[in-house]
């Protein structure tokens, strides 16, 4: 893989200036303490639109989904693990916003077959998608690896399964597009834990992953979500046009309700208890950066970082040379991980279309 061109508009001067500010703490407090925006007006006409929300029965998921139905969304499609928790909340949905179809569709980001074959279901059942929403984020604190594909469980479900969902589902969309007459969007959820996180340069990427040693907890959380963002960076850059489909990048911030730290251990939930009980987010303002990711932006987002309901500027690394190697590495690592699903293929016909 060459050098990349990054030719997004977030390459800009202005939001490259940004980047380094985001990093830190100055900078997570004041996102901490922005009071959310107004969404655009005709974002409350959502009928006829259908919108695919993984992780959707729980947290931030969850309340997106009922933020979306809020504004008229005919048909949601909740991606979930367990059928059980997906009914319970589905049936919650379907009191509230009877007039909307409230569909439940098993994926399990922890297995690949899984992931194909959710992405096969929405291109063979869904005759229309306009909002993609990927919510998906897992810290543990026991190293764990997934027996089927012999990867660490974060990595895999944080990256990984994300991305080859996230790939899979572009031509998906793109085949939609005629149905909607606009550009569907597509939103992976990352975290702003990317502006700090650190990736050693020069040496693979993925194997670290397999050390028990080599990568603390909260480490691994937050280098599989920069390896996610520098991916669908590059993703959106190179291959995909904002005329087909927005793909950008969400980050609801620190948010009250979710159980996005159920796998932290009792250490990591008390620290991170008090700092949610004294500066997080409310869970309908975290979920709400979500909608204004897939309803406020066209093209301007493409590729792009959407937190506190603004377009932000890219991790420093990926204005960098450097940065660009270091993506190089990750794609080329990622690319070989799903050579069983010519995952090459899929992205070089992608970029031919582009």
């Amino acid at each position: 893989m060459g050098t990349s061109t990054n030719d997004t508009p977030n390459m800009s001067a202005s939001l490259r200036r940004q980047a380094a500010f985001e990093a830190t703490l100055r900078g997570f407090l004041s996102r901490q303490f922005t009071r959310p925006k107004a969404l655009p007006q005709d974002a409350h006409g959502l009928q006829d639109h259908v919108a695919i929300i993984t992780g959707a029965n729980v947290g931030l998921g969850l309340d997106a989904a009922r933020q979306l139905l809020a504004r008229g969304l005919s048909h949601l499609v909740m991606g979930v693990r367990s059928q059980a928790k997906g009914d319970a909340a589905a049936a919650t949905l379907r009191q509230g916003f009877p007039s909307a179809t409230v569909s439940i569709w098993i994926v399990d980001m922890e297995s690949y077959s899984s992931v194909q074959a959710f992405a096969q279901r929405c291109d063979m059942e869904l005759p229309r998608i306009d909002y993609v929403i990927l919510n998906v984020g897992l810290i543990q604190t026991e190293f764990t690896t997934n027996e089927a594909t012999g990867r660490e469980v974060t990595l895999l479900v944080n990256f990984l399964s994300t991305v080859l969902l996230t790939v899979l589902l572009v031509p998906v969309l793109k085949g939609k597009k005629k149905t909607s007459g606009k550009p569907p969007v597509l939103s992976v959820v990352s975290t702003d834990l990317v502006w700090s996180a650190e990736v050693p340069l020069h040496q693979p990427v993925l194997p670290p992953f397999q050390d028990p040693k080599a990568i603390g907890n909260m480490g691994k959380y937050a280098r599989s979500k920069i390896l996610l963002t520098l991916f669908v960076a590059r993703l959106a850059a190179e291959y995909v046009s904002p005329d087909d489909v927005v793909v950008n990048l969400s980050n609801p911030g620190a948010t009250k309700g979710t159980a996005f730290f159920r796998g932290g251990g009792v250490v990591v939930k008390a620290i991170m208890g008090v700092m949610q009980a004294l500066i997080a987010r409310t869970l309908e303002a975290g979920a709400s950066n979500y909608i204004d990711a897939v309803l406020s932006y066209g093209a301007e987002s493409h590729g792009g970082f959407v937190s506190d309901w603004a377009v932000k500027a890219l991790p420093e690394i990926w204005y960098k040379p450097e940065g660009r190697e270091l993506t190089d590495r990750i794609w080329e690592e990622t690319v070989e991980e799903f050579n069983f699903v010519r995952l090459s293929s899929v992205l070089e016909e992608l970029r031919k279309s582009r």
